[in-house]
């Protein structure tokens, strides 16, 4: 299980295979099911290198981090913003403001549910298998940024392709400074949760915000 071999062979089924294979019409239950033994594999060889151990951020990361942090967001939240308001006006904060309960939901089963498994998964887990793979830093962070967007094919959505390959490149180039899951899913957790709150919930395909 540790030769280069096996492991471009597990890269390949796990991130290009399964993925793709969700484009293609078959029992949503054996989707479910692929999913939840791929991720079962991967905490299982997580776990045997002592990498499911709770660790919290050296201290002298966070302000460094929430420096970065605060400025991307700030870019974000602006060009965003712009975008909701010139594309569709009407969804502009319109879940905050006509669906607050929902609101919250969604930011706790995003954070909880969706971020912090997908960070283990394409942060941690590929970082700490792959990296050894490809020696050029920069082509490493590029593809971890083209599989994470594969990973949202099954949404069918240019506009969530999109997002999610430069928030690859943002989220992989952070634990590549840091190699902290907890504040790329942090991160992670901030930029989607804006998201949603700016109002590209329903374009984003997140089900429940239209």
């Amino acid at each position: 299980m540790q030769t280069n071999l096996y492991k471009c062979f597990e890269l390949f089924f796990l991130f290009v295979l399964l993925p793709l294979s969700f484009l293609f019409t078959y029992t949503f239950i054996l989707k479910i099911v692929l999913t939840v033994l791929g991720f079962v594999y991967i905490l299982i060889i997580l776990k045997r290198r002592g990498f499911l151990k709770l660790r919290l951020p050296n201290k002298k990361l966070w302000k460094p981090f929430l420096k970065e942090t605060v400025i991307k967001l700030a870019i974000i939240t602006i060009v965003t913003g712009l975008y909701v308001f010139y594309i569709a006006p009407d969804k502009l904060f319109s879940v905050l403001i006509q669906k607050p309960q929902l609101w919250v939901v969604i930011l706790f089963i995003y954070t909880f549910i969706s971020v912090l498994p997908q960070e283990i998964v394409y942060r941690t887990f590929f970082y700490e298998r792959y990296e050894g793979l490809i020696k050029n830093k920069w082509l490493f962070v590029f593809i971890n940024a083209i599989l994470f967007s594969m990973a949202h094919l099954f949404l069918k959505s240019f506009l969530v392709q999109l997002l999610t390959f430069f928030g690859g490149l943002l989220f992989a180039y952070t634990y590549q400074k840091t190699r902290s899951t907890t504040l790329v899913s942090v991160e992670h957790a901030i930029y989607g949760n804006w998201l949603f709150t700016v109002g590209l919930g329903e374009m984003l395909a997140f089900p429940g915000v239209d």
